[in-house]
Protein backbone atom coordinates (compact mmCIF):
# COMPACT_ATOMS: atom_id res chain seq x y z
CA UNK A 1 0.00 0.00 0.00
CA UNK A 2 2.80 2.46 0.84
CA UNK A 3 4.49 1.64 -2.47
CA UNK A 4 1.30 2.39 -4.39
CA UNK A 5 0.87 5.70 -2.56
CA UNK A 6 4.50 6.62 -3.23
CA UNK A 7 4.14 5.75 -6.93
CA UNK A 8 0.98 7.88 -7.21
CA UNK A 9 2.73 10.81 -5.53
CA UNK A 10 5.77 10.44 -7.78
CA UNK A 11 3.58 10.31 -10.87
CA UNK A 12 1.76 13.47 -9.80
CA UNK A 13 4.99 15.33 -9.16
CA UNK A 14 6.46 14.26 -12.49
CA UNK A 15 3.31 15.11 -14.40
CA UNK A 16 3.69 18.16 -16.66
CA UNK A 17 0.48 19.65 -15.25
CA UNK A 18 1.93 19.57 -11.73
CA UNK A 19 4.73 21.87 -12.89
CA UNK A 20 2.63 23.99 -15.23
CA UNK A 21 2.55 27.73 -14.76
CA UNK A 22 -0.67 28.96 -13.12
CA UNK A 23 -2.53 32.07 -14.18
CA UNK A 24 -1.93 33.69 -10.78
CA UNK A 25 1.82 33.05 -11.06
CA UNK A 26 1.92 34.39 -14.61
CA UNK A 27 0.09 37.56 -13.54
CA UNK A 28 2.40 38.09 -10.56
CA UNK A 29 5.49 37.54 -12.72
CA UNK A 30 4.31 40.02 -15.35
CA UNK A 31 4.08 37.33 -18.04
CA UNK A 32 0.43 37.96 -18.97
CA UNK A 33 -2.13 40.67 -18.61
CA UNK A 34 -5.86 41.13 -18.88
CA UNK A 35 -7.38 42.83 -21.90
CA UNK A 36 -10.71 44.51 -22.56
CA UNK A 37 -11.46 41.70 -25.02
CA UNK A 38 -12.03 39.29 -22.13
CA UNK A 39 -8.94 37.24 -22.91
CA UNK A 40 -5.46 37.31 -21.45
CA UNK A 41 -2.56 38.25 -23.66
CA UNK A 42 1.11 37.37 -23.32
CA UNK A 43 3.60 40.01 -22.31
CA UNK A 44 6.46 37.52 -22.48
CA UNK A 45 6.66 35.31 -25.54
CA UNK A 46 8.24 32.16 -24.03
CA UNK A 47 6.70 28.75 -24.71
CA UNK A 48 5.40 28.24 -21.17
CA UNK A 49 3.58 31.58 -21.18
CA UNK A 50 2.18 31.02 -24.67
CA UNK A 51 0.87 27.57 -23.67
CA UNK A 52 -0.82 29.07 -20.60
CA UNK A 53 -2.43 31.85 -22.66
CA UNK A 54 -3.79 29.33 -25.17
CA UNK A 55 -5.16 27.08 -22.40
CA UNK A 56 -6.79 29.89 -20.41
CA UNK A 57 -8.27 31.60 -23.46
CA UNK A 58 -9.70 28.35 -24.79
CA UNK A 59 -11.44 27.78 -21.46
CA UNK A 60 -12.71 31.35 -21.39
CA UNK A 61 -14.05 31.08 -24.96
CA UNK A 62 -15.99 27.95 -24.04
CA UNK A 63 -17.37 29.60 -20.90
CA UNK A 64 -18.31 32.78 -22.78
CA UNK A 65 -20.12 30.70 -25.40
CA UNK A 66 -22.15 28.93 -22.72
CA UNK A 67 -23.08 32.25 -21.08
CA UNK A 68 -23.96 33.79 -24.43
CA UNK A 69 -26.26 30.91 -25.31
CA UNK A 70 -28.01 31.04 -21.93
CA UNK A 71 -28.48 34.81 -22.07
CA UNK A 72 -29.27 35.22 -25.75
CA UNK A 73 -26.16 37.37 -26.36
CA UNK A 74 -23.26 37.08 -28.74
CA UNK A 75 -20.04 35.53 -27.50
CA UNK A 76 -18.28 38.82 -28.31
CA UNK A 77 -20.69 40.74 -26.06
CA UNK A 78 -20.10 38.36 -23.15
CA UNK A 79 -16.33 38.51 -23.67
CA UNK A 80 -16.36 42.32 -23.75
CA UNK A 81 -18.38 42.54 -20.53
CA UNK A 82 -16.07 40.03 -18.85
CA UNK A 83 -13.00 41.89 -20.14
CA UNK A 84 -14.12 45.17 -18.60
CA UNK A 85 -14.70 43.47 -15.25
CA UNK A 86 -11.41 41.54 -15.35
CA UNK A 87 -9.43 44.69 -16.15
CA UNK A 88 -11.15 46.58 -13.31
CA UNK A 89 -10.52 43.72 -10.85
CA UNK A 90 -6.84 43.29 -11.70
CA UNK A 91 -4.72 43.58 -8.58
CA UNK A 92 -2.07 46.21 -7.98
CA UNK A 93 1.10 45.29 -9.82
CA UNK A 94 -0.70 43.27 -12.51
CA UNK A 95 -0.72 44.34 -16.13
CA UNK A 96 -3.75 45.36 -18.15
CA UNK A 97 -3.92 46.51 -21.75
CA UNK A 98 -5.64 49.87 -22.07
CA UNK A 99 -7.92 51.17 -24.79
CA UNK A 100 -4.83 52.51 -26.59
CA UNK A 101 -3.34 48.99 -26.76
CA UNK A 102 -0.51 49.80 -24.35
CA UNK A 103 0.28 47.71 -21.29
CA UNK A 104 -0.23 49.46 -17.96
CA UNK A 105 0.71 48.19 -14.53
CA UNK A 106 -2.16 48.70 -12.09
CA UNK A 107 -1.46 50.78 -8.99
Amino acid sequence: MKILLWLMLAAALLSPSAWALSLAEARQQGRVGETLSGYIAPIRQDSETMALVARINQGRAEHYQQLATRNNLSTAEVARIAGEKLVQRAAAGEYVRGINGQWLQKN
